[in-house]
Order: C-alpha cells, then sequence, then structure tokens
C-alpha cells in the first residue's frame, strides 16, 4: 500500500525487504565501481589495448562506472532508511544519471554490434573508413543521443519520480498521461527494442558471414597448404572477438528486458512495490557483469591486468604462445570477402612494377601481412604485399 507523503510516498513493507535490497545494491556497488575501474586501468597501461573498436569497449566501461558510483551509493543509503532521503532536486539528479548511463551503454553496445558487422561482412568499407577520429565522433553521438532522451523529463515531457520501494528514482512510467505514455513508449522503442532489433540482425549477417567464410576456406585449403592451419586460426580469433561482443549483449539485454516489461505493463495497475523494485535492481546490475566477461574471455586483458597488478597475477592466461597467435593472426573474413567480391577462387591485380602490368595472382597466407603470390605462363612467380589495416577487435 502506498502512503502520501507531500512530493513522496512510502510503501508499506517489511523493513527486511528495504535490507535485501540494500544488500544486493551494496555488492552492485562495490563490484562495477571496481570492475569497471580495472577495465580503464587496463587500457590505459596497454597501448595496444586502445585501439578504434576498443574505444567503444572503454566508452562502455566508463558508462558502467558512472552508473555504479552514481546509483549504488544514493539507493544503498535510501534502502537503510527506508524511503527517499535526497529531496526533489535529489531524486531527478539521481533519476537523469541513471537515464544517461543506461541509454549510453545501450547505444554503445549498437555501436559495437554495427563496427563488428562492418569490419566482418564489409571489410573494403572498414579499411577506408575505421579510425580514431571517426570513432570518438561516434561516441560522442552516442552521448549527444543518451542526453537528449535523459533531459526530456527535466523539460516537461514526462517526468522523474520515486519508483519501486521509494528508494530509488526513474522516469514516470506509473501515471497514465499522455506525456508520459508517449515518453515511456518512445523510449522503450528508440533505446531498448530498435537498438535489439539491430543488434540482432548484425549477428544473424556475422554469422552468416563466418559460415561462408569456413566454406571458403575449405575450398581454398587445397590450394593453400600450409597456410591451411594459419588461416583457421584467423578465423576463430575473428569470430571469437566479435563473441565477446554478443555474450556482452545478451546478458545486458537479459538484465533490462525485465525492467522495460514493467515499465510497459505498469499503467494497467497490476504491479506492487516488490515487483517495480526487483527488475530495478536488475537492470542496475548490469554495469558489473562486463568487467568478468573480459576476464573470462578477453585474454589480452587478463594479462594486462596480471602484469600490473599483483594481487590478480592469478587470471594470467596459461599459455603465452595462443596469446600471441591471437594478437598477430590477421582477419580471414577479410579475405575470403574481398576474394569473393573480386573473384571465386583467383583474384587480379595490377603490380606497380615496370616488369609486368597482367600477372595474376592468388591467395596464399595470412600472418602480420597478406601475401600474394603472382603466376604466370611466362615469368617465375613474384610476391605482392599488402599493409593489414588497423580492423582487429582486440
Amino acid at each position: 500500500m502506498d502512503l502520501e507523503r507531500g512530493y513522496f510516498r512510502t510503501v508499506d513493507v517489511q523493513d527486511h525487504a528495504h535490507y535485501i535490497v540494500a544488500f544486493f545494491v551494496f555488492v552492485i556497488g562495490i563490484l562495477g565501481v571496481t570492475g569497471n575501474a580495472l577495465v580503464m586501468y587496463a587500457f590505459f597501461c596497454n597501448k595496444n589495448l586502445r585501439t578504434p573498436p576498443n574505444l567503444f569497449i572503454m566508452n562502455l566501461a566508463v558508462s558502467d562506472f558512472l552508473m555504479a558510483i552514481t546509483q549504488s551509493p544514493i539507493f544503498f543509503v535510501n534502502s537503510l532508511y527506508k524511503g527517499w532521503v535526497f529531496g526533489e532536486t535529489g531524486c531527478k539528479m539521481y533519476a537523469f544519471c541513471g537515464a544517461l548511463f543506461g541509454i549510453t551503454s545501450m547505444i554503445t553496445l549498437l555501436a559495437i554490434s554495427i563496427d563488428r558487422y562492418v569490419v566482418i561482412t564489409k571489410p573494403l568499407q572498414a579499411i577506408l573508413w575505421t579510425s580514431k577520429k571517426r570513432t570518438c565522433l561516434i561516441i560522442a553521438l552516442v552521448w549527444l543521443y543518451s542526453l537528449a532522451w535523459s533531459l526530456a523529463p527535466l523539460i516537461g515531457w514526462s517526468s522523474y519520480i520515486p519508483e519501486g520501494l521509494m528508494t530509488s528514482c526513474t522516469w514516470d512510467y506509473v501515471t497514465s498521461t499522455p506525456a508520459n505514455k508517449s515518453y515511456t513508449l518512445m523510449l522503450c522503442c528508440f533505446v531498448f527494442f530498435i537498438p535489439l532489433g539491430i543488434i540482432s540482425y548484425c549477428y544473424v549477417c556475422m554469422f552468416l558471414a563466418t559460415r561462408h567464410a569456413s566454406r571458403d576456406l575449405e575450398k581454398l585449403g587445397s590450394q593453400v597448404r600450409k597456410s591451411t592451419l594459419i588461416q583457421q586460426q584467423s578465423i576463430k580469433t575473428e569470430w571469437k572477438l566479435a563473441k565477446i561482443a554478443a555474450v556482452i549483449i545478451i546478458v545486458f539485454v537479459l538484465s533490462w528486458s525485465p525492467y522495460a516489461c514493467v515499465t510497459l505493463i505498469a499503467w494497467a495497475g497490476i504491479l506492487n512495490p516488490y515487483s517495480k523494485a526487483v527488475p530495478a535492481v536488475i537492470a542496475k546490475a548490469s554495469a558489473i557483469y562486463n568487467p568478468f566477461i573480459y576476464a573470462i574471455i578477453h585474454s589480452k586483458y587478463r594479462d594486462t591486468l596480471a602484469e600490473n597488478v599483483p594481487c590478480l597475477r592469478f587470471i594470467a592466461q596459461a599459455s603465452r604462445r595462443e596469446c600471441m597467435m591471437v594478437s598477430h593472426s590477421e582477419s580471414f573474413f577479410t579475405i575470403s570477402t574481398l576474394s569473393r567480391q573480386s573473384s571465386i577462387s583467383k583474384t587480379k591485380f595490377h603490380r606497380v612494377s615496370s616488369m609486368s602490368t597482367t600477372d595474376t595472382v592468388s591467395l596464399a597466407s595470412v600472418l602480420g601481412v597478406l601475401r600474394v603470390e603472382a603466376n604466370t605462363a611466362e615469368a617465375a612467380p613474384s610476391v605482392v604485399y599488402l599493409q593489414k589495416s588497423e580492423i582487429k577487435f582486440t
């Protein structure tokens, strides 16, 4: 039962409910702040991690860190007092920060998916467009997009009010007014469901590209002989790197889906304070998962932490040889897709040389550079090298 108390309301629930929520919020805060701080520290220490695609990961860590450090302490204190104690302005600022950093995380995941999609399915465009400057521009647009949605309740489109057990604040998805309904529907569509649809499309396309690349590798295997093993490693590397993003996205979606459902059905009046509070806690917990995902999957991140944080040396990778193979393998998806765009099994290049202009070349091997052997009927084989592009997600 809700009890009116000026701008705020209190709910008639058992005290232990508040204390249980406080415990989980405290754990979420500690893990979220510590874990994401370690991610940022690892990227700061290791220059090899600061590639354009990894800037998205860094941005995700920053938004998750800010989410944890601005939400958990206030949520924890309110839970101990069993109500909101920071005033109306504090409620609005708290909800604004939660919306800003939560939306930034979701849209950053969308940017990561599109980046992986371009690298794997359209390697030529990735070569031409991938750069730190463009990546920073995209990140700036992500923050501006999130800022626009977060400011809307402050200027009259919906509003920020306490929710659940009245110990946290968010936009008003409970009061049935045209402004609240329109904001809730638009927010869920343009911040959750539409990005989720685009992310799903990107990963379906990446899966198909992976399957096609594997088939091309089987066709080319008899021609490239000894380089087949290296190419197989390249395929595994690129797909493994894409799976890191996939796992992050799946966990994030699972964390926010209950909350999105609650906001859409709250108007029916069938929800109690517990059913509103629990999804909110689960959603805020989305800030703690990514560091653990990196520690499990990302070998270079583990090694960087092991080198710079003495108490974390136990997470160092057992085999350095595998790490070296991963870090120096070139993307076979790029080779395979470019090869398919030009021909089925052989590609013609014009050599920048006075010796010949009609040499036909075939794919030979990939390791740091793309080696292409040129064969003609009258001339001896020659070699052309193409510098590798900075499109890896390492």
